[in-house]
């Protein structure tokens, strides 16, 4: 019998595995320790409807606190875990708690990457991760004129968006020579840069970053040609790394991730790992892979918990995401690395079409823009790996869905 589970972790997985939890049943104690002082929240709307005041931070939490108000379910948030002793099957916390387990759940997510460059830990450089990034961020921003956004990734273009809207002046620094290069096709990348231009981004590419200068605070940013962006405020967004230290300093594998089989379960059979930290078995690509996905998280954290219950389920989802920018829904299937071919469906001008990527006749990733239709039947289509007839796919009046069956 499993009397105590501990999840290491209080985002999006970990609050999804309480739930199934909860669903199933599970009638043992569980301890959930988190290093921020909140219950299990969305980070997504972050960088969107909670940056720009639309929402309170009340409707990022998953569930009430009320949810959590249960005998069965102990609570530790601003609680660090600094060690876990497998043989003992314990927990050593940063403020001297020593917490044992049966089984242990490792949803320690991930943290941003930060930017070593001269003057960067000057007042006013700020990088978006979590609630308190996003608060001291709107308590400075209102008296700021020039915002300088550091990364075209999502997250870059998403504050871009955001913040433009609210009437700011927005430059986008990106060493990459177009937006959010390490996701989508070219077509892609030029279709968003020239939503941004046309919104009032100055989007600069190509650019390096020599130094970030100013007395105490941010004045300006000195680039590649020389040029000084002035700058009244910085957002860095330049992507983000897993947090593996705890798992590997234990002896679990880890490589850029928490190694975990299709079961979310690590090379210690008594402990599983979920979410953005693990490096896991994909059945659509043949390859191990770690995901950056709320999709993800919530998908593994189900897996991993009807397992620990009893019930033998593999994790075989189809990777998903999305950004929203401006009036675009940008929606992302599968993974685009390798492609030999695309395809475009629907028109750019209409600004509702979907990008294909195809290997070996295979659809492998679609990259839909206000077309939900497309994403949806991509997904299936991807997973089933059928080869397609792309000659007639290319036909116009040939409709993505005429494939599916």
């Amino acid at each position: 019998m499993i009397n105590k589970l501990v999840i290491v972790g209080a985002g999006h997985a970990a609050g999804q595995a309480i739930a199934s939890l909860k669903q199933q049943r599970f009638a043992g104690q569980i301890i959930l320790v988190g290093k921020e002082p909140h219950l299990p929240y969305q980070r997504p709307p972050l960088s969107k409807k909670f940056l720009s005041d639309e929402i309170s931070i009340d409707r990022l939490y998953l569930k009430p606190s009320k949810f959590y108000d249960d005998p069965q379910i102990k609570k530790y948030l601003d609680t660090n875990v600094t060690a876990i002793d497998r043989n003992k099957k314990k927990l050593q916390t940063n403020d001297g708690k020593e917490i044992y387990y049966d089984k242990l759940i490792l949803a320690t997510g991930s943290r941003i990457r930060r930017i070593d460059i001269s003057g960067s830990n000057l007042n006013g450089v700020h990088y978006l991760r979590n609630i308190a990034d996003v608060i001291k961020i709107k308590s400075e921003i209102d008296s700021k004129k020039n915002v300088v956004i550091i990364g075209a990734g999502y997250i870059g273009l998403e504050v871009a968006a955001i913040i433009r809207q609210l009437g700011h002046n927005v430059t986008v620094l990106e060493k990459a020579d177009r937006v959010m290069s390490r996701v989508v096709s070219p077509q892609i990348s030029d279709f968003f840069e020239i939503e941004h231009v046309k919104h009032g981004v100055d989007l600069r590419l190509s650019t390096n970053i020599i130094a970030f200068n100013g007395k105490d605070t941010i004045d300006n940013i000195e680039i590649s040609s020389g040029e000084k962006i002035p700058a009244d405020i910085v957002i860095v967004g330049v992507g983000i790394k897993p947090n593996i230290e705890l798992a590997a300093d234990t002896g679990l594998k880890v490589n850029n991730g928490i190694i975990v089989n299709n079961r979310c379960q690590t090379n210690d059979s008594d402990i599983y790992a979920i979410g953005d930290c693990t490096l896991h078995p994909s059945e659509t690509y043949n390859r191990n892979i770690r995901l950056e996905s709320v999709h993800n998280a919530l998908e593994q954290a189900k897996i991993a918990v009807s397992n620990i219950c009893g019930i033998k389920k593999i994790y075989s989802q189809v990777p998903w995401f999305w950004s929203d920018q401006y009036n675009l829904k940008l929606q992302i299937a599968g993974l685009s690395e390798g492609y030999d071919r695309t395809i475009i469906k629907g028109n750019i001008s209409d600004r509702s079409f979907a990008c294909l990527y195809f290997k070996d006749g295979q659809l492998i990733a679609t990259d839909a823009i206000n077309s939900a239709t497309e994403f949806v039947i991509s997904k299936s289509l991807i997973k089933s790996k059928k080869i397609l007839d792309l000659d007639k796919l290319e036909d116009k009046k040939v409709n993505l869905k005429d494939f599916f069956n």
